[in-house]
């Protein structure tokens, strides 16, 4: 039993090495050459309490290289910190770019991100080429916009999408920041979802550029208006009719800080579930694959006999293929061997996201709660 387990540990980790889209290269994308003509951009920021960010985040697009149109609309989502006086104040000698507008109520079946996204899509005073939708706490490096138009011109995306490089100073930072964005390169990788012949299908909400025509295509954000995982849902909607492209930046940066485990925890435990379709049958399974993957392993180290040997090989290669996205954050490679530990709490979250969900306490963000059912 414990040879069957060892082998089947490392042949998890000789696919995940060899075939699964090379994921784990946390590989930064060269630049694409620029376009002969820029076409016009409106950014549309939702933002519900972000004064500790949205100054810097509208200062950093006002900030942008960018030689064609581009203004900023800014939708405040019922806000009582400021968040839109600090805007304002952030654009003081570009007021004429940026435009303040006030969500209306959240109406039933919407979440409050894409009924605020929308919002400020209905309230953009001329359509542009291209819509920028990123969020609040997001500080985007000078040559941002001009290099992702670059791309989706040279390339002829209508999506274009950059996970963008987390705040990892803290304990908790440096212990899961590194691993989250690893597990969604593993379930998302990025290669496959550029290549249009396949059906993965990703993008980050913090930073998406996507066409008008596209945007329309779809249906706009009403579309999937419900969906928690919005980016995602967005580019395979996108994807069905188009090319989209996700890249990872080492310099466009967010701003949100987590201080603590219980930070990222809740984090994960808002939309975990969502990720599993709200499914006990799917949850039941990702735990058992989640244990066999990352903590099977460490317990036939621990167990010793002739499947040690293996679990520690498969632990070797688990360490390996993370070292990249160590390297991309700047820690220490001595957290590689710890990616178990990292994965036990996720798993924890991952759980936790479904007794929130059948306690009726799903999808919690900032004061609102998003009633899933039982």
């Amino acid at each position: 039993m414990t040879a069957a387990l060892a082998w089947l540990v490392l042949a998890i980790w000789a696919y995940l090495l060899l075939a699964r889209g090379f994921f784990w290269r946390a590989r930064v994308e060269t630049s694409s050459p620029l376009p002969q003509q820029f076409p016009s951009v409106v950014a549309v920021i939702p933002a519900r309490n972000e004064a500790d960010g949205v100054g810097r985040a509208v200062a950093s697009l006002l900030d942008q290289d960018y030689r064609g149109a581009f203004s900023i609309v800014l939708v405040d989502d019922h806000s009582n910190d400021g968040t839109a006086e600090v805007a304002r104040a952030a654009a003081a000698g570009n007021e004429d770019r940026l435009t303040v507008v006030a969500a209306g109520s959240l109406p039933g079946g919407w979440t409050g991100k894409l009924w605020a996204l929308s919002e400020g899509v209905r309230q953009v005073a001329r359509p542009p080429d291209l819509y920028l939708f990123t969020d609040a706490d997001i500080a985007h490096h000078r040559a941002n916009l001009t290099e992702l138009v670059a791309r989706l011109e040279a390339e002829r995306r209508d999506l274009v999408s950059l996970m963008v490089k987390f705040h990892c100073e803290s304990f908790a930072e440096r212990f899961l920041i590194p691993p989250f964005v690893f597990f969604f390169a593993l379930l998302y990788p990025f290669a496959w979802s550029n290549d249009p012949r396949k059906a993965t299908a990703a993008a980050a909400g913090g930073c998406i550029l996507i066409r008008r025509s596209a945007y329309e295509r779809i249906g706009g954000y009403a579309a999937i208006k419900g969906e928690l995982i919005d980016d995602c849902a967005l580019a395979q909607r996108v994807k069905r009719g188009g090319a989209i492209w996700l890249g990872l930046t080492p310099t466009t940066e967010s701003l949100r800080v987590y201080p603590r485990i219980a930070d990222i925890w809740n984090m994960v435990a808002r939309t975990a579930y969502t990720q599993l379709r709200y499914s006990p049958v799917v949850l039941a399974g990702t735990v058992l694959g989640l244990v066999i993957t990352y903590l099977a392993p460490v317990f036939l180290v621990l167990a010793g006999g002739r499947g040690a040997w293996l679990g520690a090989l498969a632990w070797a290669i688990m360490a390996l293929i993370y070292l990249p996205m160590l390297r991309f954050y700047g820690r220490s490679l001595l957290w590689a061997p710890l990616l178990p530990a990292a994965a036990s709490v996720y798993l924890a979250a991952t759980i936790a996201s479904a007794w929130r969900h059948w306690r009726g306490r799903g999808g919690e963000w900032k004061g609102r709660v998003r009633w899933q059912g039982r």
